[in-house]
C-alpha cells in the first residue's frame, strides 16, 4: 500500500526561544516525505501531557534526547509498515504504548511530533492540503486572527501582568484584510511607544514588552493605536485578553497577587470586578483564562455574569483534555476551550477535544504556543476545525509570521470559496 509508513525518525533541533525541541521525519511507501516541529509552552497547566527533558547538563537540562529516542525506536518500531491515512488508530497506538495518562513515558512531544508529521504525510500521498485531509473538503472558513501585541506576565520581562493583550479584526471582510487592519495596528502601537521613549523590544510571542505603570494602562495605549491606525475599536477591531491567571496566583486557587505591576492582592470577586470595569470601558470580545486553573467558582460567577457578552476561554483549566473539557461543559464554568496540539499530545485528541465543544454548544480558540518552531501545521489545522479564530502571535517574529503566510496562502487557494466570519 502506497501510504504505508515505510521509515520514522526525529532529531533535536530548537524552538524559538532557543530551546531544544523534536522535529520528526516520515517517508511512506510511495516515495512521500514529510516533517513536523513540535512547539513548547511557558505558561502550562497542571494537568498538561508531558513535554519530556532530559534534565541533565545539556541546555540547562532542557534537552529532548531521551524524547528523540522514543522516535526513533519504540514508536518507529510499532509505526513503522502501518497506514498513515489511519489516524485515529495510529495516535491511540501510541497512547498505549507510553501507557500512562499524560504520557509521561514516552513524552507528549514525542508522540506529538509523529502524529502530526503523519497527518502531514499522508495527506501528500493522497493529494490533498493538510486542511482538506483533516476538515474535509468543504473546510473553507479562515480563522480570524487574534493577535498579540502587548505581551505581559510570563511571556515578557516588564511591569505588566496580563499575559496577552491581542488585536482581532472581527470588521474586516476577509482575512487578508484582516491581518493588515492588525499589523497597521501593530506598527502604529510602536510609533506611540517610540514617541513616549517606551521600550518597543518584543516577548516571546512577538508582542511589544513596555513597563507601563498599570494594567489599564495598556487598554488605553491599545485603544490610542487602533484608531490612530484609522479603525474604529469594537467595529472594526476588538480586543482580546488572555490573564494567564495562574502566573498571579500564588497557590493556584482563588488568591491573586498582582505582582508585575505592583497592584496588588486581589481575590475571585476582586478579578470579576475589574473585569467588569475594563468591558464597560473597551471593547472586549474574548477573555482567556481570567482566573486560575483551580479556581472552579470563580470561573463559574465569571462566566454567569458574562458569558452572554463575549468568550470565556479555558485554557490551563482544560488543557484540551476531554475530562476536563467535559467537567467545564457540566459545570458551566466557560464557554469556550483553548486547544494546543502539544497540550494533549496528539492531532486525534486535539480533533476529539473540538468536537466536544461542538456538541455542547461551546467555542473552542485555536492556539499556538510560546516557544514556536516555523512549523505551519497549526494554520491548517485552524481551518480544518472552522473554529472561525485562533491566536498565533504578533506581526513580528518569523515562526508566527511562517502561520499568518499560511493562511495568506490558503485564503489564496480557495479563492472565492474562502469564509470569513468570527
Amino acid at each position: 500500500m502506497k501510504t504505508t509508513i515505510k521509515k520514522m525518525s526525529a532529531l533535536e533541533i530548537l524552538d524559538s526561544r532557543g530551546n531544544p525541541t523534536v522535529r520528526t521525519y516520515v517517508e511512506l511507501e510511495d516515495g512521500t516525505k514529510a516533517v513536523s516541529s513540535v512547539p513548547s509552552g511557558a505558561s502550562t497547566g497542571q494537568n498538561e501531557a508531558v513535554e519530556l527533558r532530559d534534565n541533565d547538563s545539556r541546555y540547562g537540562g532542557k534537552g529532548v534526547r531521551k524524547a528523540v529516542s522514543h522516535v526513533n525506536n519504540e514508536i518507529a518500531k510499532a509505526l513503522t509498515g502501518k497506514d498513515a491515512t489511519r489516524q485515529k488508530e495510529l495516535d491511540y497506538l501510541m497512547i498505549d504504548l507510553d501507557g500512562t495518562e499524560n504520557k509521561s513515558k514516552l513524552g507528549a512531544n514525542a508522540i506529538l511530533g509523529a502524529s502530526m508529521a503523519i497527518a502531514r504525510a499522508a495527506s501528500q500521498s493522497v493529494n490533498l492540503p493538510l486542511y482538506q485531509y483533516l476538515g474535509g473538503v468543504n473546510a473553507v472558513r479562515i480563522p480570524v486572527p487574534c493577535m498579540n501585541i502587548l505581551n505581559g506576565g510570563e511571556h515578557a520581562d516588564n511591569s505588566v501582568d496580563i499575559q496577552e493583550f491581542m488585536a482581532v479584526p472581527n470588521g474586516a471582510p476577509t482575512f487578508t484584510e484582516g491581518l493588515r487592519y492588525i499589523a497597521e495596528t501593530f506598527h502604529t502601537l510602536k510609533k506611540i511607544l517610540k514617541s513616549r521613549n517606551l521600550a518597543t523590544s518584543v516577548g516571546d510571542e512577538g508582542g511589544f514588552a513596555p513597563n507601563l505603570g498599570s494594567n489599564e494602562e495598556v487598554m488605553e495605549i491599545i485603544m490610542e493605536a487602533i484608531e490612530k491606525a484609522g479603525y474604529r475599536p469594537g467595529e472594526d477591531i476588538s480586543i482580546a485578553l488572555d490573564s494567564a491567571a495562574n502566573s498571579f496566583s500564588p497557590n493556584i486557587d482563588n488568591h491573586y497577587d498582582l505582582i508585575w505591576s505592583g497592584g496588588g492582592k486581589m481575590v475571585s470577586e476582586d478579578l470579576i470586578d475589574m473585569a467588569e470595569q475594563w468591558m464597560k470601558k473597551y471593547p472586549i470580545i474574548l477573555w482567556e483564562d481570567p482566573l486560575s486553573e483551580n479556581d472552579w467558582d470563580g470561573f463559574k460567577k465569571f462566566t454567569a455574569k458574562f458569558g452572554d457578552k463575549l468568550e470565556v476561554v479555558g485554557d490551563d483549566i482544560f488543557v484540551t483534555n476531554t475530562k476536563y473539557i467535559k467537567k467545564g461543559i457540566e459545570e458551566k464554568a466557560a464557554n469556550s476551550a483553548l486547544i494546543k496540539l502539544n497540550q494533549i499530545g496528539t492531532v486525534t485528541e486535539s480533533i476529539e477535544a473540538v468536537r466536544m465543544c461542538r456538541e455542547a454548544g461551546w467555542r473552542y480558540f485555536i492556539s499556538h504556543r510560546s516557544g514556536e518552531t516555523e512549523d505551519a501545521f497549526l494554520a491548517d489545522f485552524a481551518v480544518a476545525m472552522d473554529g472561525g479564530h485562533l491566536k498565533t502571535g504578533s506581526a513580528s517574529r518569523g515562526e508566527r509570521i511562517a502561520k499568518y503566510n499560511r493562511l495568506l496562502e490558503i485564503e489564496h487557494q480557495l479563492a472565492g470559496k474562502a469564509e470569513y466570519r468570527w
